[in-house]
């Protein structure tokens, strides 16, 4: 079984950055695409971003292409989020997720989740 455990979540001003980061368990990382979705207080789970296996493609919410940019390194077992020119509306709880599916085929339905980390960002 796949664990993934989220940190680099917190508080931080309206313009500013943070960069998440996923940790992965077992060597079949690489197999699987990795993924970021999120949810707000009140609202569904959204997609945001995601990566093939081996990182050559990778996917994008509109509302954060251009500030948004998801990564992986299959040596460290890790995918990461990096999170520029923060607005308030990304303020939710970011979920790292694995699919052996590519991200074009992803449903409500994954694989693997983690926990969450709670970005909140003030105005």
């Amino acid at each position: 079984q796949v664990q993934l455990v989220e940190s680099g979540g917190g508080l931080v001003q309206a313009g500013g950055s943070l960069r998440l980061s996923c940790a992965a368990s077992g060597r079949a990382f690489s197999l699987y695409s990795m993924g970021w979705l999120r949810q707000a207080p009140g609202k569904e789970r959204e997609f945001v971003a995601a990566t093939r296996r081996g990182g050559t493609s990778t996917y994008y919410k509109d509302s954060v292409k251009g500030r948004f940019t998801i990564s992986r390194d299959d040596v460290k077992n890790t995918v990461y989020l990096q999170m520029n020119s923060l607005k308030p509306e990304d303020t939710a709880v970011y979920y790292c997720a694995a699919d052996l599916r590519s991200p074009t085929n992803w449903g409500p339905s994954l694989d693997y989740w983690g926990q969450g980390t709670q970005v909140t960002v003030s105005s």
